[in-house]
C-alpha cells in the first residue's frame, strides 16, 4: 500500500470511533488504549455526575470552513434542527439541576429558529451561551442587530479567535476573518460586552493553530487582552485554551502533514490524571441537530451516541442520565493532556 492509500484508510479506521487501535503509518499499534489507562486508575467506567450542562448543535451550516473544525461545518451542510426538536430540548432544559445551555452549530444563528429558541430558553432563567463565529456578525444586514439582541437576552457571548494576529487567524479560518471579527468584537463591546461592569460576558476561545498543545490559560489571556485593548481598541472577559482534537478536518491535518503520531504521542505523554475528575462530559450532555444523545461535542462528531442500554433520544430525556457510563475513545486523551481541555477551556 502506497503512503497515500495508507493515510487514508488510517483516517478511514480513526472516524470509526468504534475503533480502539491507533495504527500508525507502519503499520505498528504502539498507543494504549485510553480506556486501559482509566482502567489502570480507577476511573473506568468514567460515570456521569449529572446533567448541569445542555449543549445544543442546533445545525452544522456555517459561513465559514475553518482547518481545525472538528464539526466539519460550512455554507454547503444541510443538518439543522427543527422547532420540533427544540421543543424538546425546551422541556429538557426544565429538568432539575441544568443551569446553562450551550449553544453551538456551524454557526447557530443560521438555524430560522434560532432568535425563537433563545427566546424560550432566557425565559426559563437559565443562563445561555451562544458560540458566535463572529463573522456571522457582518455577513449581511440581516445579522447586523445580533449584538444587541444578544444584549437583550443577556446572552454569555463565545467566540474563536486563534490568535491576536490576521496572519495566523487567516491561516486557520480563511481570509479576511480577522479583520471582520475585530469589527464585530468591537460592535459587542459598544453594546457593553467585555466592559467592565456591564454583567455582559464575553469570551474569546483560542486553539492552537498547529500539531501543538495550548500554553498557559493565564498567560495567553493576559497577552490577548493587551494586544488586542492595544492594537485594537478591543476587551473582553475570558480566554478559554482547548486543545485540539484528532478528529475530524484537524485529523485530516495531523495525517497529511505527518504529524499524526508525535501528536498522538504527546497527548499521550501529556496525559494527567487528576484532569479525569474535571472532564467536561461528566457533567455535560450533548444534543445533536436531529436530537440525539451524546456525552460530549466531540463523541456527537464521531457518532458515538450515549449507552446502547439505554434510549438515546432527547424526547426520552430523564433521570436515567444522571448516572449513566461515559462513552470513551483515543480522541479523548486530548482531554486530559496538561492542565485538561473542555468547552469551557482548562479544567485544572
Amino acid at each position: 500500500m502506497d503512503r497515500i492509500q495508507s493515510l487514508k484508510a488510517t483516517r478511514n479506521r480513526l472516524l470509526d470511533g468504534r475503533n480502539q487501535l491507533q495504527v500508525l503509518e507502519d503499520g505498528e499499534v504502539s498507543i494504549p488504549l485510553f480506556k486501559d489507562r482509566l482502567h489502570s486508575l480507577g476511573f473506568y467506567p468514567l460515570k456521569s455526575t449529572g446533567v448541569e450542562i445542555l449543549q445544543v448543535n442546533i445545525g452544522k451550516m456555517c459561513n465559514q470552513t475553518c482547518k481545525h473544525c472538528h464539526v466539519d461545518a460550512g455554507p454547503d451542510r444541510k443538518e439543522i434542527m427543527t422547532r420540533e426538536t427544540m421543543e424538546m430540548v425546551i422541556k429538557a432544559a426544565s429538568f432539575p439541576g441544568i443551569h446553562t445551555i450551550d449553544i453551538t452549530g456551524g454557526a447557530p444563528e443560521l438555524n430560522p429558529d434560532f432568535r425563537w429558541f433563545v427566546e424560550q430558553l432566557t425565559s426559563l432563567g437559565k443562563k445561555i451561551i451562544v458560540r458566535c463565529n463572529l463573522t456571522i456578525i457582518v455577513a449581511n444586514h440581516a445579522y447586523l442587530d445580533l449584538p444587541e439582541f444578544y444584549k437583550k437576552q443577556k446572552i454569555n457571548v463565545v467566540s474563536s479567535l486563534p490568535h491576536f494576529s490576521a496572519i495566523r487567524t487567516d491561516a486557520q479560518r480563511g481570509e479576511g476573518v480577522f479583520e471582520k471579527s475585530i469589527k464585530a468584537l468591537r460592535m459587542l463591546n459598544d453594546e457593553g460586552y467585555g466592559q467592565y461592569g456591564s454583567g455582559l460576558e464575553l469570551d474569546l476561545v483560542y486553539n492552537p493553530t498547529g500539531a501543538f498543545l495550548p500554553g498557559s490559560q493565564q498567560s495567553l489571556e493576559k497577552e490577548f487582552k493587551q494586544k488586542l485593548r492595544s492594537k485594537y481598541g478591543v476587551n473582553f472577559n475570558k480566554l478559554y485554551a482547548i486543545t485540539n482534537m484528532p478528529i475530524s478536518r484537524f485529523l485530516d491535518y495531523l495525517i497529511k502533514s505527518g504529524n499524526y503520531e508525535a501528536y498522538m504521542e504527546k497527548l499521550v505523554n501529556s496525559f494527567n490524571a487528576s484532569a479525569v475528575n474535571n472532564v467536561m462530559c461528566r457533567n455535560t450532555l450533548s444534543v445533536g441537530w436531529d436530537g440525539y444523545l451524546y456525552d460530549c461535542d466531540f463523541n456527537q462528531m464521531l457518532d458515538l451516541k450515549i449507552g446502547e442500554n439505554t434510549s438515546n433520544h432527547i424526547r426520552d430525556f430523564g433521570p436515567f442520565l444522571l448516572k449513566r457510563d461515559i462513552i470513551v475513545n483515543q480522541h479523548c486523551y486530548g482531554c486530559t493532556a496538561g492542565a485538561g481541555s473542555s468547552c469551557g477551556g482548562t479544567i485544572l
